[in-house]
């Protein structure tokens, strides 16, 4: 199925509306779709270099709005919407705990979704369900859907095909690390 969802979305690269199409993509995935924005967003901007940086705001646009959307399942229709979708990903065990510890954390956890390959539903859902502060979750989530769609615009637009892949295989992996150190340099400089 998700093959199929995969497929789906990429056979709307070369469509006339595909930046309409980009942000209904980045819309859902925001709060309900499987498939990533990217794999529509990485051949549109291979195909027309020229408009990355208007791709990439279509992204980040409807990402963010895809978000507010995600929040407010998790705020008002939680039980009804977001429980059985954070059930299908099989996060549905950690709940209790995750609403314990997720507001201390929040910033984090809303980066770090936004720019490595987690699923940003599921932040998205959870930031609304444990009622994480509006302003707090819709500047993380400009922030970090904006790191993660202009730096594979750049890197496509700089690079072109030649770093496709590895965009796709292991930019996730580099921003993870990103993060990671980040935090940690945080970390460092409070306790030391």
């Amino acid at each position: 199925m998700i093959k199929k969802l995969y497929d789906w979305t990429m056979s709307f690269a070369d469509h006339p509306r595909a930046l309409w199409v980009l942000f209904f993509i980045a819309f859902i995935e925001a709060s309900v779709f499987p498939i990533p924005p990217d794999v529509l967003m990485i051949p549109m901007v291979l195909a027309r270099p020229s408009k990355a940086w208007l791709i990439a705001l279509v992204a980040l646009v409807g990402s963010v709005l895809g978000g507010l959307l995600g929040y407010g399942i998790g705020a008002f229709f939680y039980e009804e919407l977001g429980r059985p979708v954070l059930e299908a990903m099989g996060k549905a065990d950690s709940m209790a705990e995750f609403n314990a510890r997720f507001n201390g954390v929040g910033f984090w956890a809303v980066l770090g979704a936004g720019i490595t390959p987690f699923p940003f539903k599921v932040i998205t859902i959870m930031s609304g369900w444990t009622a994480m502060p509006f302003a707090t979750f819709v500047i993380t989530a400009i922030i970090a859907r904006a790191l993660r769609f202009f730096i594979v615009a750049a890197l496509l637009w700089k690079y072109g095909a030649p770093i496709r892949e590895f965009i796709e295989r292991r930019l996730g992996l580099m921003f993870t690390l990103f993060l990671v150190i980040l935090i940690g340099g945080f970390y460092l400089v409070k306790f030391l």
